[in-house]
């Protein structure tokens, strides 16, 4: 059994290795950067999105959730493992340079999730009660000239989004809540966790949409809030090492040489895959997952929610990562100690590198990281479970609904009792895949999203209130 074990996590991983070559790299790179172009910089107007975030909704226009709801749910999925655990992971394989990567994945990745939502405002559909339906499925069917091209892009990536969530989603986040609690509290079994985050997780996911963001709106601010106040004081503590830290991040992501003695990866590529790998699961620019949300905001427009999206990427990575990577870094100079627990085995996974980082900050420390960790973790399931509920609906129907919750369930459980590593795995492989026709997606629309954001933005149309009669779907 062992050996059979190995040799899947083998397989796994030289999969992995596979879809996050240079192919991927470019792909999401190039997305990126081309949209910014094409969107004339529509980082620019961060602070416009932030204000219609907070803005009250609009009665006059359809949705189902309001335009913070919508983006909390997405910050939910987003903000969560990937900040705490996904940073340190990419600091462990890919060094420090990689920090540097996953911050830039950020900056230009908010054109693509202004441009990914925008699509999948424009094209969503309603369903046969009525709510909102949206995402690249819908903007690849409907927004294709080419029908049959469309359809079996649309197919594969709900396909790819039904099995991420599975990933991504569940396993990673309950694996990750696993090994932070079970270092600090040995006695509890994988077991026993995977029964309790089933349980609250069952709990809120059956109540719907609604019921997601209204947990959100709530949850997703106080923890962001409470694990950067936990970062800021271990920077502060460490503060004669920030700028050493700043300093090693940018040099180690143009020249690969290794740092700290060498304990942690090294080169070049290594900083990029991972920098992009790690970038990805953290604000998921470019996967296509947070439109599955913002397509059932209230809005008078597609330009409106887009604005209000692509902050998400901007608080997740731009602020919570930068702030994770720099306190890593400082405290592992600050701390070399820390290093040689790496080499020697005691730290080798990303977990174990952020409790030692937060156990700097005596008994407060441990209790934000756990609490954070928890908080982080619970509200990603229930943003996922929520993409992977749209993607298999589209795909079966809303029959279909309560088997997959039964399914995404079961691989919360399983995230409990598994290998961190080969979870980790699968989910890059899982992401890397949904990107694919995602940005295919974003890439063929570029027109009609340049157009009408000139329209929209930056011809001071923000208040024009778009009327459709949007297509009604009985089966879903």
């Amino acid at each position: 059994m062992d050996a059979f074990i190995d040799a899947f996590s083998a397989g796994v991983a030289a999969v992995d290795d596979f879809v996050w070559g240079w192919v991927m790299i470019v792909l999401l790179v190039g997305t990126h950067i081309f949209m910014t172009i094409r969107t004339r910089f529509i980082q620019r107007k961060i602070v416009t999105g932030i204000k219609l975030s907070v803005t009250g909704n609009d009665p006059k226009a359809e949705g189902d959730v309001s335009q913070f709801g919508a983006l909390t749910s997405a910050l939910a999925a987003t903000i969560g493992t990937g900040n705490i655990v996904g940073v340190a992971t990419g600091l462990l394989f890919g060094g420090p340079g990689a920090i540097f990567w996953m911050w830039i994945t950020g900056v230009f990745g908010i054109a693509t999730k202004y441009s990914e939502c925008y699509i999948s405002m424009k094209y969503r559909v309603k369903d046969h009660r009525g709510n909102m339906l949206g995402g690249a499925m819908y903007a690849l069917e409907r927004g294709f000239k080419h029908k049959g091209i469309g359809k079996t892009l649309a197919i594969l990536f709900a396909i790819f989004a039904a099995v991420a969530s599975f990933g991504i989603g569940a396993s990673v986040q309950s694996n990750s809540v696993t090994g932070v609690v079970v270092s600090y509290v040995n006695q509890i079994p994988g077991w026993l966790m995977g029964i309790i985050l089933v349980v609250l997780v069952a709990i809120v996911i059956l109540g719907g949409i609604r019921s997601i963001a209204n947990v959100c709106e709530k949850l997703v601010p106080s923890m962001a809030i409470l694990y950067s106040v936990g970062c800021i004081v271990i920077i502060c503590m460490n503060w004669q090492y920030v700028g050493p830290a700043i300093s090693e991040i940018c040099v180690c992501a143009f020249t690969g040489h290794a740092a700290f003695g060498g304990v942690v990866g090294s080169g070049i590529m290594l900083a990029l895959q991972y920098g992009f790998k790690r970038g990805l699961f953290s604000n998921e620019s470019g996967m296509g997952s947070a439109p599955l949300v913002a397509s059932s905001a209230v809005s008078r427009n597609p330009a409106r929610q887009a604005l209000v999206s692509m902050t998400g990427t901007f608080w997740d990575t731009v602020v919570v990562c930068a702030l994770t990577g720099i306190m890593l870094v400082s405290t592992m100079l600050a701390h070399p100690e820390i290093a040689a627990e790496i080499e020697a085995g005691n730290i080798a996974a990303g977990a174990d590198l952020s409790t030692t980082a937060f156990n700097s900050i005596p008994i407060v420390g441990p209790i934000v990281l756990g609490v954070g960790m928890i908080c982080f973790a619970y509200s990603t399931m229930l943003g996922w479970s929520y993409y992977g509920n749209r993607a298999i609906t589209y795909l079966f129907g809303k029959h279909a609904i309560i088997p997959y919750y039964v399914v995404f369930l079961i691989f919360v459980f399983w995230g409990c009792i598994s290998q961190a590593s080969v979870v980790w795995d699968i989910s890059d492989i899982t992401n890397a895949l949904m990107a694919v026709p995602n940005c295919i997606a974003v890439l063929v629309l570029s027109n009609v999203i340049a157009r009408e954001t000139k329209h929209f933005v930056y011809d001071h149309n923000l208040d024009e209130e778009v009327k459709e009669e949007l297509p009604v779907l009985a089966n879903k």
